[in-house]
């Protein structure tokens, strides 16, 4: 990975920026994960409003599988028109709350 993919965000593409950075574990530090990414703080919210830790585990521990998922695919359109250093809480999905 050169400098410049290390200052995007890789889940939404936009330039990480100086703020509201968090990072994230594509494989959860509850089934073991270790490797961390800086991701934007909204994008990381995201994900896991989404997504539980299992579904994180099992299905979506690729930057491209999280890309695929119908909502991140809108959160990102939505998103990419947002200033880097934007950040808005994020409510729980209707689908999440339901489980």
């Amino acid at each position: 990975m050169d400098t410049q993919d290390r200052e995007r965000c890789p889940l939404c593409g936009r330039s990480l920026g100086e703020i509201n950075i968090d990072h994230h574990h594509l494989v959860p530090k509850t089934f073991k994960g270790r490797e961390q990414f800086a991701i934007h703080r909204i994008c990381h919210r995201k994900i896991h409003a989404t997504f539980t830790e299992r579904e994180l585990f099992k299905t979506y521990h690729t930057w491209e599988a999280l890309r695929s998922h119908e909502d991140i695919k809108s959160f990102i359109e939505w998103v990419a028109k947002k200033d880097p250093g934007y950040y808005s809480g994020t409510v729980t999905s209707k689908s999440r709350r339901r489980k």
